[in-house]
């Protein structure tokens, strides 16, 4: 074998490496990806999946877009870290290109997503410090009962999932969890020292929990009344992955601070971002926030690209009609055993009575050539990469309609 081959190992081979190497930390459904382009993916065995989960929601613009592929390797063969000590010949233009698309002045970069949470829960409280007042260390900043912000010791201070929270205390204080989809309850938990809300538009992990019309301008109103900062959370439902730039388009409101990442990265990179206005991100000074990667040229070279991908291959609007289509035909499904499916765009969801364990379902689904996971158990997410043509939605469909209809 030449020096630098890779050795080729069956799918049963490589899930047995990594029973044995890996920390078992996920697990995920019994199949192996090889190879991916589009909204179609392959075990090494050349076994072809729809992919209906899309690494939820960072491959919006299908596996391996040759757009963005083609800025990876183009800006691989130039520079790909140099670290915030420089400046770039890349961040900047990529920066513009994202305040553009999101309406924002200024923006912050990242790599993950809980980063990029982290990075707003810091403006929000050094906000409220320098802007409120608010006595350093008693900031409090209000979140949402299933809530699903990522799993850094501090985020997971303030879940209400016991699998992401339980024994990794002490937890962060300075937060208030209140029932979502309760404006009401937002209302009573503020106080003089309140300095942010922290919601998602739509909960993702939680099953695709939409709220009810009217809830993000309440949301709104509450924050512009008190003077503190409405953060939305856009990680999952952002970049068209609902029928809209962002969720919050539905009720055409704007956050104060928006949190974004995973389609950002194109599905090629980790690449995440906090926007907000020039005033908000005057609280960061040099040395208060950064990171080694976040901003290097490879990062934001891909990320110009994702955005272009967005706009220019119009990926809300064929969100928007595709998600109908899944909605309309899943929804027709005689299957006494499911109680709601429901979704924006192409984020979408089958919920199924309680106690009914949606994973055998997703290993049938598996076993006829659509990959798609559960959550909560009873749940199952429908997330397919938004450049799915009709042909392949058809086609995934028929195996989804026909796997659904058995059940019963």
């Amino acid at each position: 074998m030449a020096k630098g081959t890779a050795i080729k190992y069956t799918s049963a081979e490589i899930m047995e490496l990594d029973k044995q190497y890996s920390a078992c930390n996920y697990e995920p459904l019994p199949v192996v990806i090889d190879r991916a382009e589009g909204v179609r993916v392959w075990n090494p065995e050349g076994r072809m999946y729809f992919d209906f989960l899309s690494a939820y929601s960072a491959v919006n613009q299908g596996h391996r877009h040759p757009r963005i592929i083609g800025a990876l390797l183009e800006q691989a063969g130039s520079c790909t870290l140099t670290s915030r000590a420089f400046h770039n010949s890349r961040m900047g233009q990529f920066l513009r290109r994202l305040c553009a698309y999101t309406g924002h002045e200024m923006a912050l970069p990242m790599n993950t997503g809980v980063e990029a949470v982290e990075t707003s829960l810091k403006l929000a409280r050094r906000w409220g410090a320098m802007h409120k007042n608010i006595p350093n260390g008693r900031q409090e900043i209000i979140t949402a009962a299933g809530n699903f912000h990522g799993r850094t010791l501090t985020v997971v201070s303030f879940s209400t999932d016991p699998t992401a929270r339980d024994d990794f205390g002490p937890y962060t204080p300075g937060f208030k969890t209140v029932p979502y989809n309760d404006p009401e309850a937002i209302e009573q938990a503020v106080n003089e020292n309140t300095c942010a809300v922290l919601i998602e538009p739509i909960q993702g992990e939680a099953g695709i929990k939409i709220p009810d019309p009217g809830y993000l301008r309440s949301v709104r109103e509450i924050c512009d009344r008190h003077r503190i900062l409405f953060i939305a959370d856009e990680i999952q439902t952002g970049f068209c992955r609902t029928g809209r730039k962002f969720a919050l388009d539905y009720e055409e409101v704007r956050a104060d601070v928006l949190v974004l990442g995973k389609a950002l990265g194109g599905g090629v990179l980790p690449v995440s971002a906090v926007v907000a206005s020039r005033e908000l991100m005057s609280v960061f000074t040099p040395g208060s926030h950064g990171s080694t990667f976040g901003g290097n040229p490879l990062a934001a070279a891909v990320g110009l690209a994702a955005l272009e991908v967005l706009e220019d291959e119009n990926l809300a609007e064929k969100a928007l009609a595709m998600g109908e289509l899944f909605r309309k035909e899943v929804a027709a499904v005689d299957c006494p055993r499911i109680i709601e499916v429901r979704g924006k765009g192409l984020l979408n969801a089958v919920e199924f009575e309680e106690g009914f364990d949606a994973h055998e379902v997703c290993l049938r689904l598996m076993e006829k050539g659509v990959l798609a996971k559960q959550t909560h158990g009873n749940i199952i997410r429908f997330a397919p990469p938004l450049v799915i043509r009709r042909a392949e939605m058809e086609e995934a469909l028929a195996v989804i309609t026909a796997v659904l209809a058995d059940i019963g």
